[in-house]
């Protein structure tokens, strides 16, 4: 059976706690279980203490079997800083700006930027597949979203997205960046004009991110992830052209992302996010599935 684990975020002596709690042990060289496989949500970088740590840990796991690990927007962002854009040179996919650099300065301080060691870190996140969908259960990082899967599925190999296909896939404007963006970044809708609000970095937005977990039907004051003064100016209109998960009755989907506050519950009866934000003074957590087809907020276990 499985453990999901949440963003770790270079926080790596909380994974080991959360490990330790799991029942896994370090054994010639990577934490393993005897009858369990860890699965991280992805987002093993940026913003802790312990950058290579995390990815050295994760790594060991899944070279001797006892982890897998999806991509995450961080580990997407990282591959694109460094990915040259060949439509702009000497620039690159994802722009040098102070503001992107100040979301990746923790990992690009802690492998040397440009160095054997980013590459190696590079080269390990590009095998991380966008979806994990298994055959009573899905992982993916931000959003569960078939229709933008089958749109990029033609280009992946072994469910990941090759270096070399990178900058093509993620050209702004095309629809596989927009796919790109939805699974590992979230469904967003644009707000009615004129709310506007500033997000966990301070900075202005007119979009927001959706419970795509919610029945279709929800509305934006439902369904928007923002702090409860802005969610108050929002409509009890339905969301226009969203697709939510909700009325498609398959199997539990486990994802991260979303930087919920306090104790881990669920979100729906099939849907589970195990990204309690360790990065901003919250918890590590993971969710221990075996098999279940309707999920229980009592299975999951944290590193408090």
């Amino acid at each position: 059976m499985y453990d999901i684990i949440g963003d770790v975020h270079g926080h790596v002596e909380a994974l080991q706690a959360l490990l330790q709690k799991l029942g896994y042990r370090e054994r010639n060289g990577a934490w393993r279980h005897r009858e369990r496989t860890a699965i991280f949500v992805g987002d093993l970088i940026d913003r802790g203490p312990y950058q290579l740590e995390t990815v050295r840990l994760v790594q060991a796991m899944v070279e001797a079997g006892s982890a897998r690990v999806t991509l995450g927007n961080h580990e997407y962002n990282a591959l694109l800083w460094a990915t040259p854009d060949p439509e702009r040179p000497g620039e690159f996919m994802r722009r040098h700006v102070e503001t992107h650099r100040h979301q990746h300065r923790a990992f690009l301080e802690a492998v040397g930027e440009g160095s054997e060691l980013h590459d190696e870190c590079l080269r390990f996140f590009e095998t991380f597949p966008l979806w994990l969908d298994l055959s009573d259960f899905g992982v993916v990082h931000a959003c569960w979203n078939p229709v933008m899967q089958e749109r990029l599925r033609p280009h992946l190999v072994d469910g990941a997205v090759p270096r070399e296909r990178l900058a093509g896939l993620a050209r702004k404007g095309t629809e596989t960046e927009e796919a790109l963006e939805i699974l590992l970044k979230g469904l967003e809708e644009k707000l009615p004009d004129p709310i506007r609000f500033l997000d966990k970095d301070g900075h202005e937005r007119r979009e927001v991110r959706l419970r795509w977990w919610l029945e279709a039907g929800a509305t934006f004051r439902a369904a928007a992830l923002i702090d409860e003064a802005t969610l108050e100016q929002l409509p009890e209109a339905p969301v226009p052209g969203a697709s939510f998960l909700g009325g498609d009755a398959g199997p539990p989907r486990f994802f991260g992302h979303y930087w919920m506050k306090g104790e881990p519950i669920l979100m729906s009866p099939r849907a589970a996010c195990v990204d309690w934000s360790i990065a901003a003074g919250g918890i590590l957590a993971a969710y221990r599935f075996d098999g279940e087809s309707t999920l229980s907020g009592e299975k999951f276990v944290t590193a408090a």
